[in-house]
């Protein structure tokens, strides 16, 4: 495997940079309202189903003793 000297490699380095396209403010500000709205709705939907089954087990349990 051929290396290159670090001055290459810094030019390497800047031109695959130049070639990054950077979101908008508008796009990251949506993209973070998303990523919380879907946090919430995750959260709020394991929360229902560990309060179910956390019903259904003391239901079971209250059965056998």
């Amino acid at each position: 495997m051929a290396r290159t000297n670090p001055l290459q490699f810094i030019q390497q380095v800047r031109s695959e940079v130049s070639k990054v396209v950077w979101p908008t403010r508008r796009e990251v500000l949506l993209t973070t309202i998303m990523v919380m709205v879907m946090a919430t709705l995750t959260a709020i939907f394991f929360a229902l189903v560990d309060m179910i089954i956390r019903g259904g087990l003391q239901s079971v349990l209250n059965m056998f003793g």
